[in-house]
């Protein structure tokens, strides 16, 4: 309750006024580009009802269409290093004129960008204001989807300047480049070409790949992978990237034939560990009762053992 005696600060409040009228204009705001496809089809997170399991099932759906043709499918997964941090104000003021959305809300968004400062504290020590030229917060509202915005302007110009049938999935900044060719070799070269035009897009717009994360894995039903070249990024400032039994992404274990038995064994054992300690906070005597045990289950153990279910 209230007490009128004690001095609270309004700055709380105020905090949670803009957090919710940054979620109000953020709704708006997704809705706006989503109905006037502003948003890459493909962009996966950042988006309400998308999410992980979207990604999963998109990523499985072109393998299977793939395998259907006789075409193994290779992907490259790269990630952009503090992502969030170096996005450009003015890049990003300029991609809100693009989309055409009302003076006023363009102007909005002009003013929420420049201005902004922050500050470092220490133990005991607090620094001076500093201020924060490029950027956006990753706790607020807003974020999101002005970041899908910033990487659907990045991967617009990398479709339109690719001239070989690729894929791409973005999860915010996790990006996939999927090709399919009934010749790894061949893919190997689309995503070599394709990874080295994404470089120098997403430089021009203020962002690093983090090369350490680049990943490649292949998909086929063939038995004849292992006698297959690296694909050698060095070049590029990347690493050579080798062959894998096995690769995880986004909490997904596929492998090359798809079957989700590495994952079904990892994601099996994580549920009977969880089911273990959950044993542990009671007993007959003493504890939790079996209706919270029954509680505990349902919300703890089967969202992991149901993980990629509609995969």
């Amino acid at each position: 309750m209230f007490d009128s005696s004690k001095s609270y600060q309004p700055i709380v409040l105020l905090n949670t006024i803009g957090k919710l009228v940054e979620k109000m204009i953020g709704k708006c705001l997704q809705f706006h580009m989503i109905s006037n496809n502003f948003i890459y089809p493909s962009q996966l997170r950042g988006l309400k009802l998308r999410s992980t399991i979207d990604a999963g099932v998109t990523l499985t759906y072109i393998i299977c269409s793939g395998w259907a043709k006789n075409l193994t499918t290779s992907t490259l997964v790269f990630d952009i290093a503090r992502f969030f941090l170096f996005l450009n104000h003015q890049l990003l003021s300029f991609i809100l004129d693009k989309v055409e959305l009302d003076q006023k809300i363009s102007m909005f968004f002009k003013n929420y960008l420049i201005g902004r400062k922050t500050k470092y504290l220490w133990n005991n020590f607090i620094s001076p204001f500093f201020n924060v030229n490029i950027g956006v917060g990753q706790e607020s509202a807003l974020s999101p989807i002005l970041s899908a915005l910033y990487v659907f302007h990045s991967f617009e110009n990398c479709l339109k300047i690719l001239k070989i049938p690729i894929f791409i999935i973005s999860f915010v900044d996790d990006g996939l480049f999927i090709s399919q060719n009934k010749s790894i070799l061949y893919s190997n070269a689309n995503l070599f070409y394709c990874y080295n035009i994404i470089l120098s897009l997403l430089m021009k717009c203020g962002l690093v790949v983090e090369h350490g994360k680049t990943d490649i894995f292949h998909f086929s039903r063939s038995h004849g992978l292992f006698n297959l070249p690296p694909l050698n990024l060095s070049s590029l400032g990347g690493l050579v990237l080798l062959l894998k039994d096995i690769w995880k992404y986004l909490g997904f274990i596929f492998n090359c034939k798809l079957n989700f038995r590495n994952h079904i064994d990892f994601y099996a054992n994580k549920a009977i560990s969880t089911i273990k300690c959950i044993k542990l906070l009671g007993n007959s005597l003493r504890g939790i009762n079996p209706l919270q045990k029954r509680r505990l289950y349902r919300c703890c153990t089967l969202p992991i053992i149901l993980y990629k279910l509609p995969l």
